[in-house]
């Protein structure tokens, strides 16, 4: 239950109002979390108004504002046209024009097709907190790989997440329905030098890194030993680690086209 709304006007305001003990405060960036029914007493503070919507290319990189929608960045010009399907997998069209780049990160699961490209990308989170410190007190900046933040999610505001645009990006998944959450996926992403990042997704709390290395060599058997322990109600470990390897082909095929 929402019990108090606040809309900082600047980016210190809103870290002193999300480094409280209590009561407890939580980012508004779209809502689509905070609209379900929750019985926790909150109080939200609205990002609106800090300009952290923005989409930009910087030289080789592509910079993400953390409430930029998920829509927005499917349309933004520069957004590789590999990350398009993953974004469409992440959620329906109406959901996509409010969802934030920051809550789906928090709180995404396993199944997240859109957070598996991103780490296979080794996109790097920008965050801000100021944990439990005294009122005044400075602001801690951090940047952080998004393989280091899906484990735990520590506390902060995440400002934005900038990934290479040098990388390409290969995407596949098998799920019930073209539209339905996938019980496997698999993303590929490889750098002009050779560096080759494979990510897995489709259960658990979190996508997982599969390989990272400097060949593609091995990267079939690498998803494969990925899902050993993977079965769950939507599928066994036994046709994920099957799937996850012919799934990891196909995406080492799409590029090398």
């Amino acid at each position: 239950m929402i019990t108090a709304y606040h809309r900082p006007q600047t980016m210190e305001e809103a870290l002193s109002l999300m480094g409280r003990v209590a009561p407890r405060t939580v980012p508004l960036g779209g809502g689509t979390l905070l609209s379900h029914g929750n019985a926790a007493s909150v109080e939200v503070v609205d990002l609106q108004a800090l300009g952290l919507d923005q989409i930009m290319e910087k030289g080789k990189n592509l910079e993400i504002g953390a409430t930029a929608t998920l829509q927005s960045l499917l349309e933004h010009k520069a957004c590789p046209a590999a990350l398009r399907m993953p974004l469409k997998l992440e959620a329906p069209l109406n959901l996509r024009n409010a969802a934030t780049l920051g809550g789906t990160l928090v709180s995404c699961d396993g199944r997240s097709t859109f957070t598996t490209a991103l780490l296979a990308l080794d996109a790097k989170l920008n965050i801000l907190g100021r944990g439990q410190m005294p009122q005044g007190a400075a602001t801690k900046a951090l940047t952080e790989g998004i393989g280091d933040f899906l484990p735990l999610r520590p506390a902060g505001l995440i400002t934005s997440l900038t990934f290479s645009l040098q990388a390409r990006l290969a995407f596949e998944f098998v799920a019930r329905t073209p539209a339905d959450k996938p019980i496997v996926c698999v993303a590929l992403a490889q750098w002009p030098s050779g560096r080759t990042r494979l990510a897995v997704g489709g259960y658990g709390v979190a996508p997982r890194l599969a390989m990272d290395g400097t060949e593609a060599r091995g990267l079939d058997v690498a998803a494969r030993s990925t899902f050993h322990d993977s079965g769950d109600e939507w599928g066994s470990a036994e046709y994920r680690m099957d799937v996850a390897a012919t799934l990891t082909n196909r995406c080492l095929a799409a590029l090398a086209s």
